[in-house]
């Protein structure tokens, strides 16, 4: 199987959300830079509705140590997107996340195959020393039955 044959059955979680008018670029499809805003969203959104943390008073906390996007087919405004989550890698301090971008086409049918694949790594850290520090135990126990 390639990645661009990747369909909505290779992911464990699905996120929709919509496109917006501001995410089209001058040539008339999503900029570039929407869907990296696309993929942290459905991974922190996810990560934080399932949890119950809140990031704004936890004490570890991911960033990004690397992302990466491969596109295959154009997706524009207006329309539904569906964002697929798998996890690719879980480490002692670090996640690495696939997602899978899936839209409709021009007709609006739906479209099995991957629009976009985006590649994500959180490295979790300790808020007040910014050393790496073990992913929380509620994410852990989130994210182990992905792999």
């Amino acid at each position: 199987m390639t990645e661009k044959s990747l369909t909505r059955n290779d992911f464990h979680m699905i996120c929709v959300t919509a496109t917006r008018w501001a995410d089209n670029d001058m040539f008339g499809h999503l900029n570039n830079a929407v869907y990296y805003q696309l993929f942290d969203s459905a991974i922190n959104g996810w990560t934080i509705e399932s949890t119950g943390s809140n990031p704004m008073d936890s004490t570890c906390i991911p960033v990004v140590a690397e992302s990466s996007c491969k596109f295959f087919r154009e997706v524009s405004f207006p329309g539904l997107l569906e964002i697929g989550l798998r996890v690719h890698r879980l480490g002692t301090s670090s996640v690495v996340y696939e997602l899978g971008l899936f839209a409709a086409d021009a007709d609006g049918q739906r479209v099995e195959e991957v629009a976009a694949l985006g590649r994500w790594v959180h490295v979790y850290l300790d808020r007040a020393s910014r050393r790496t520090a073990p992913i929380p135990d509620a994410v852990r126990d989130l994210l182990a039955p992905l792999l």
